[in-house]
């Protein structure tokens, strides 16, 4: 595929800037189009898909036809088909599920995290309302984006309901959101990514959400940056990793001599998969954390949630911790919890065995008996 992908997005997305970060990192070559992407499309004369979400892409199929996909998990699985070279899903079956898992809880709780502190909060919430609109149109009129940017946070003030955000669940939301920092600040110190010395899908999934986290909503980057310096640092480096390789460190700039003074290293741009990655011993204790975090929180929900719809209620609750957690019935959230049954349901008994050891304690298995 040489054409360059088209990629429809904004800048106040983070599945947007999941993919753009991945796209850098990878070298495929696309073009951006910022702003309304129906509208967008419709100058290239490209039928929009439905649902249109964001980022919505467009590749060419080879026979000279426009290829519309919007979902980000499946539109990474789609390029590692297409692009051979820094794939971005782990060689290991079994590191490759939980990596699976990981950017599932990126794309769908931590999301929680950033919707809670934008609308929330009324500093967060102007500051939203302004800058969402001028992301659209920086040459709109004053009167004109007062108007349109109350307009989007009424509406999203009012569906902070329909992704569990209300004042009795806003304590659990912010000390999940600090745990997450510690795990990713403790986390860091001994890893620069996820699962080895290359990024994952879940990294640029955790980047993503983390571009608004910290680079977006005042409420959420303080505390970021009171928690988690470390955390703030990796989402600057991870904006674009196009020229990542395995020599990074601290030299001659910072005035620190070089041991390789007589022979330059080789350097490796990890354009093989089969180097780069943890094997499941050497993961950093710090990352099980993570899955501590993602059983004690995001588990429960997706069960409640797959009971809510088998049900056919539009409405679901269930405990954590002490809060009763309470939001709408999402149909995408149980096609999630399948697709990570999906994954699961690949692996073979040996590998199954070492994902339940692994996760064993977690909370994590109750959704793979």
């Amino acid at each position: 595929m040489t054409k360059p992908i088209k990629v429809f997005g904004n800048s106040g997305s983070p599945y947007t800037q999941k993919i753009l970060s991945l796209l850098r990192y990878r070298n495929i070559p696309y073009t951006v189009s910022w702003g309304d992407v129906i509208h967008n499309l419709s100058l290239l004369e490209i039928e929009p898909p439905k649902p249109v979400l964001l980022p919505t892409m467009v590749f060419d199929d080879g026979d000279g036809k426009n290829l519309c996909m919007t979902d980000t998990t499946p539109i990474i699985r789609y390029l590692e088909e297409i692009y051979i070279n820094k794939s971005v899903i782990p060689n290991s079956p079994v590191i490759s599920f939980l990596n699976f898992l990981l950017e599932d809880f990126a794309d769908e709780w931590t999301t929680k995290y950033m919707f809670h502190y934008r609308w929330h909060f009324k500093e967060d919430a102007e500051n939203a309302k302004k800058m969402l609109v001028l992301q659209h149109k920086l040459n709109i009129d004053n009167k004109s984006m007062s108007e349109f940017g109350n307009h989007i946070a009424d509406r999203q003030i009012n569906r902070l309901w329909v992704v569990g955000s209300n004042n009795e669940t806003a304590d659990l939301i912010d000390q999940s959101y600090k745990r997450y920092l510690m795990i990713l600040e403790e986390h860091l110190k001994n890893s620069s990514f996820m699962f080895g010395m290359r990024p994952s899908s879940s990294d640029f999934a955790l980047y993503g959400q983390l571009t608004q986290l910290v680079g977006f909503d005042p409420t959420p980057r303080n505390i970021a940056i009171k928690q988690s310096p470390r955390t703030v640092a990796w989402v600057n480096i991870m904006s674009d990793l196009s020229g990542l390789h395995d020599k990074g460190g601290i030299g001659e700039f910072f005035g620190i001599n070089s041991d390789n003074e007589n022979k330059p290293p080789k350097i490796n741009y990890f354009n093989s998969n089969d180097n780069g990655w943890n094997e499941l011993n050497d993961i950093p204790l710090s990352l099980k954390e993570m899955f501590n975090e993602i059983g004690r929180v995001y588990i429960p929900c997706l069960l409640a949630n797959a009971e809510a719809h088998e049900d056919g209620n539009e409405v679901w609750e269930t405990q954590i911790d002490s809060s009763i957690w309470k939001q709408k019935t999402f149909p995408y959230q149980v096609k999630c919890l399948n697709w990570i049954k999906d994954e699961f349901n690949k692996l073979s008994g040996s590998d199954k065995k070492l994902v339940k050891d692994y996760l064993k304690g977690t909370g994590c298995n109750k959704i793979l008996s």
